[in-house]
């Protein structure tokens, strides 16, 4: 990070439409940019969204939805590979699961990758397969996205 730029992490209220689809592209999520207005509502119908930001400059993202009570799902965590491993991850999960601390049930999918396993251990997460639990999901058009 550049010592005359600070980067801050803040619950977004607007997001435009243009820097969403970037920053999602700059990942390769590409299931979500091929639709902007989907990854548009999908945002706005989130329950708690995060930013992270260098300036203007939108360097990351968290989402989830909730019921605020039982239940709260960790939908995405997105940082500009020019910012991952400097922490801005961890800040913007950090931010939700202190949001919904009263929360039961905290709960994310993820990708087969041992980073991001680590990643989410280490934010105090458990993978269901440690815990004699099974997860069952339903993906509409899985098979496009790969």
């Amino acid at each position: 990070m550049d010592a005359h730029t600070e980067m801050v992490i803040e619950v977004a209220t607007t997001l435009d439409a243009d820097e969403l689809h970037d920053l999602y592209g700059s990942v390769g999520w590409t299931a979500y940019t091929r639709d902007r207005t989907a990854l548009a509502d999908a945002i706005a119908n989130s329950t708690h969204v995060v930013t992270a930001r260098n300036g203007a400059e939108l360097i990351g993202l968290s989402r989830g939805l909730s019921d605020d009570v039982s239940i709260f799902y960790l939908q995405d965590v997105l940082v500009r590979p020019d910012w991952q491993h400097r922490g801005v991850g961890r800040l913007l999960v950090q931010n939700c699961l202190d949001r919904f601390l009263h929360v039961r049930q905290k709960v994310l999918l993820t990708d087969d990758m041992t980073s991001q396993h680590r990643f989410y251990r280490a934010m105090g997460f458990d993978d269901t397969q440690d815990m004699g639990l099974h997860a069952f999901v339903q993906i509409a058009g899985l098979e496009q996205v790969n």
